[in-house]
């Protein structure tokens, strides 16, 4: 089968603009890159209710992502949500009326029901479409892809299942898992034909904490379409600090307390820093408590959840950005700091330091290393113009068409495993 005539059935839970993270990012790159190599693409996608302004609708036709008849949306109504981060804001950004995010857990309250009334209308969709591919991002959409499947086989067709693992609840939860959650992914995975890690550092979770066999899993390494930072900022901050920059959910996955140690010892040697964190999730009151009882609360400022021009702001504004996870499956927004001229000190633990070479990396643990790091890129010129050019370059070679290639080749196995051609 030609990859031209792939149709992909593809679950998602999130899509620009609705997006809490790096997999919202992931999925509309991904889509794109799979769509200008001649892939057509059916992404469900759950729409929380609420009275939705147009132009979110007009952001998600084809025609704005420049690639008209390639991309087709099915919306499935759902609070199909499971972080808090960004929840109020978004709501309160694109129109969403009724709107409550005390309802919310770290999990989201009823988050079980809402995965099977996606999994319901997912049968509804799989019923009335033509596909030859199933993609599942992540484990809410895993029933869904199971259900697609056997409708599929009750019409006597055998259409593979790939599952895309962008995070496992080991990383989500630093090692003590919501069983609930840890199954769903057991089982999707077990389920699959075929297993997309987006490195080998959580493929290496996944063949160890949940069993699934090496052969298995094919690893597919996330990106960014590069663009040429050509914009002119002119910022106060800047007239006066130095910025350091931490982007990420406020949850024990992304390390934002270890973010905090880092600042409290750089903040004891250089007086003239300032230390802005994006984002929001359930450790968020308790980082800007930490934050003053550490006695840096007038250095660290919050933003909560960047997108869009406000993202490219930060990014354009830091001297350095600083990633700290305790277990990144990968993080993209290592890429999207070097993409736009920003030095980058990132984890060890995380799948983007097996892909980029000029940053700086460390383990998170280290607040020593990683402070030395921070005060070296921001008093050695030399040091931070080359980690500046050389990261530039780096990245302009990114796009979103390998792992979009790599996407195709792994359906065209999948098909000639279950087909034998």
């Amino acid at each position: 089968m030609m990859a031209k005539n792939f149709k992909v059935l593809m679950f998602g839970w999130e899509f620009p603009p609705f997006t809490s993270g790096g997999l919202g990012t992931a999925c509309y790159g991904l889509t794109k890159g799979l769509a200008r190599n001649g892939v057509e693409v059916i992404f469900v996608l759950p729409i929380m209710p609420g009275t939705v302004k147009s132009d979110y609708l007009k952001i998600l036709t084809p025609e704005n992502l420049g690639i008209s008849g390639k991309i087709r949306f099915k919306g499935i109504l759902s609070r199909l949500k499971p972080y808090l981060t960004s929840l109020k804001k978004t709501g309160e950004r694109f129109g969403l009326e009724r709107f409550n995010p005390e309802e919310y857990a770290v999990y989201g309250r009823n988050l079980v029901e809402e995965v099977r009334k996606y999994t319901k209308q997912a049968e509804l969709i799989a019923k009335e479409e033509e596909f030859d591919i199933i993609h599942c991002h992540d484990w809410m959409t895993y029933p869904a892809g199971i259900a697609a499947k056997n409708i599929a086989l009750s019409s006597g067709k055998n259409v593979p299942m790939i599952v895309h693992v962008h995070a496992t609840e080991i990383d989500r939860t630093g090692g003590h898992p919501n069983t609930l959650v840890y199954n769903i992914e057991r089982m999707g995975m077990s389920e699959a034909d075929s297993v997309i890690t987006v490195s080998n550092y959580t493929k290496n979770i996944v063949v160890k904490n949940y069993g699934i066999a090496p052969e298995k899993i094919r690893v597919v390494h996330n990106s960014i379409d590069f663009t040429y930072p050509n914009e002119e900022y002119n910022f106060k901050l800047k007239r006066y600090h130095k910025v350091v920059l931490f982007l990420g959910r406020m949850t024990i996955q992304k390390g934002p307390d270890h973010f905090l140690r880092v600042a409290k010892r750089v903040s004891e040697m250089d007086s003239d820093v300032i230390f802005v964190m994006g984002g929001n999730g359930d450790m968020f009151t308790y980082i800007v408590e930490e934050a003053a009882k550490l006695g840096i609360g007038d250095r660290v400022l919050f933003t909560d959840f960047l997108s869009g021009e406000e993202l490219k702001k930060a990014y354009r504004m830091a001297d350095v950005f600083v990633m700290t996870s305790v277990s990144e499956p990968f993080g993209i927004t290592a890429l999207e700091a070097m993409g736009n001229g920003t030095p980058a000190i990132i984890s060890k633990q995380s799948g983007v330091s097996e892909v980029i070479k000029n940053c700086l990396v460390a383990d998170f643990w280290d607040i020593d290393m990683m402070a030395n790091y921070i005060l070296s890129v921001l008093n050695y010129p030399e040091l931070r113009n080359c980690l500046k050019n050389d990261g530039l370059r780096e990245v302009s070679k990114f796009t979103w068409d390998e792992p979009a290639k790599r996407c195709i080749s792994i359906y065209e196995d999948a098909t000639s495993s279950i087909y034998g051609v």
